[in-house]
């Protein structure tokens, strides 16, 4: 049966995508020079992070595929665990059948030798049939000592072969951990380097020129997306708390530094700044006379002036400005400018994007 240690076939094979780091060069771009350096490009820990975040997430993918053919595998090894214990059932049952024949023919004296049993026999007939019984038991005993052979051979040859590719996994996965962790700890690298330059830009309240990122092949077939893709909510829009001088003027993602922040919709960047509450922060115009803000990142992707389309990498998320953890800080407005705030929710889901 399975061994409790074992893990189950494939549940981690996929996982070791992860180790394939994207070798893609990234383009080099200097920003048009909101302030202070203007030298930005896509070598550095902000182009690394989100390396790692695409692979990351082209690995997830791939894992997904492999859990569902993990199932499979699972099942197969199940069902190969049923064979090997019905062969195990079969050799004892032979077994059986070798005591019996064995246990019939000394009760029938087909121990006897060839002579003992012309002795013994009333008549030519008899002796006949006695050896035709004989001959026929022998048949059996071989026939039975052959068949338990083969089967005994069968079931040890499958059995290493099942030892062969448990001991194969378990081998696989231990590498598969390995690469896991040094993934992990070159992406938290990464990431404090990232926030690091943020640090200096915020406080110095300088950007340096856009950090060209190499964006994703998407598709959207919507006008209108959320900031990030894969989040969890944290502080809401018109919240109080001692950290805001009124009310949380935004709504709040938790995600880890390094994230990609993506425009919600098309337009065009209004505004890039580096330092204050907000630390390093974009607002874009929409359509319509309606103005987002990304607030508290650790990279700038875009410089003032540029048109943005729906999806496309605008920053990455970090903790600058007055912020107590890595989070995106989203706002909906009427103006550019702090004050005018709509809550982000209702205003994406109006226009087909429901946050949860």
């Amino acid at each position: 049966m399975l061994s409790p240690r074992r893990h189950p076939v494939l549940c981690v094979l996929l996982v070791c995508a992860l180790a394939v780091l994207a070798a893609r060069p990234s383009d080099s771009s200097a920003g048009d020079g909101v302030s202070g350096d203007t030298g930005g490009s896509g070598t550095g820990a902000g182009a690394q992070v989100a390396r790692l975040y695409q692979d990351a997430a082209v690995a997830t993918q791939q894992y997904e595929r492999g859990r569902i053919q993990a199932e499979t595998q699972r099942a197969e090894a199940r069902r190969l665990e049923g064979l090997l214990d019905e062969e195990r059932r079969e050799i004892a049952v032979l077994h059986e059948d070798l005591g019996r024949i064995a246990r019939a023919q000394y009760r029938d004296g087909g121990a006897l030798p060839l002579a003992a049993r012309l002795l013994l026999a009333g008549s030519p007939e008899e002796l006949m049939r006695g050896q035709r019984v004989v001959s026929q038991a022998d048949a059996a005993v071989n026939n039975a000592i052959a068949k338990s052979r083969r089967a005994e051979a069968r079931l040890a040859a499958d059995e290493a072969q099942a030892e062969a590719a448990w001991q194969a996994l378990e081998e696989r996965n231990a590498e598969l951990a390995a690469m896991k962790a040094s993934i992990a700890r070159k992406l938290e690298e990464a990431r404090t380097r990232l926030q690091g330059e943020a640090d200096v830009s915020a406080a110095a309240g300088s950007c340096r020129g856009a950090v060209r990122l190499d964006q994703p092949e998407t598709s959207f077939t919507t006008e209108w997306v959320a900031p990030v893709e894969t989040y969890a909510l944290s502080a809401s829009f018109g919240s109080g708390g001692a950290r805001w001088a009124n009310r949380h003027t935004g709504q709040d993602f938790a995600v880890p530094i390094g994230t990609p922040v993506r425009a919600v919709g098309a337009g065009e960047v209004v505004k890039v700044s580096c330092g204050g509450a907000f630390g390093m922060e974009v607002v874009l115009e929409h359509r319509g006379g309606y103005y987002t803000q990304y607030a508290h990142l650790a990279s700038i992707a875009v410089d003032q002036g540029e048109r943005v389309e729906t999806g496309q990498w605008i920053g990455q998320s970090g903790t600058t400005g007055n912020s107590t953890g890595p989070h995106l800080h989203f706002e909906v407005r009427v103006t550019r400018e702090l004050g005018s705030g709509v809550d982000p929710v209702p205003w994406l889901a109006a226009r087909g994007v429901r946050l949860g």
